[in-house]
């Protein structure tokens, strides 16, 4: 069984950084291909980033582009998304997610405010 476990979310004010963690258990996080989404208050899931199996490719959301890196750790069995310059907009809960299933962990709370 899949398991995945966010952590690493916050209190945080504009302009500020985050470093959000997944770890899996179930699965090897290098043969699958993952993703980061939000839920913000009021909208649908929101896709911010993509990481494929293997090679380490990385594809972002127009809207967090050059502000965040995905990235993963294969030792570690861990996902991560490095959040750099924050904003108000992007406060929510942030999910990793396993792309061919969809499962997801039961995410971390993000919140950007002065």
């Amino acid at each position: 069984e899949v398991q995945l476990m966010e952590s690493g979310g916050g209190l945080v004010q504009p302009g500020g950084s985050l470093r959000l963690s997944c770890a899996a258990s179930g699965v090897t996080l290098s043969s699958v291909t993952m993703s980061w989404v939000r839920q913000v208050p009021g909208k649908g899931l929101e896709w911010l980033s993509t990481i494929n199996s293997g090679r380490d490719f990385a594809v972002y959301a127009d809207s967090v582009k050059g502000r965040f890196t995905i990235s993963r750790d294969n030792a570690k069995n861990t996902l991560y998304l490095q959040m750099n310059s924050l904003k108000p907009e992007d406060t929510g809960v942030y999910y990793c997610r396993e792309v061919s299933t969809g499962v997801r962990g039961k995410g971390t709370q993000v919140t950007v405010s002065s």
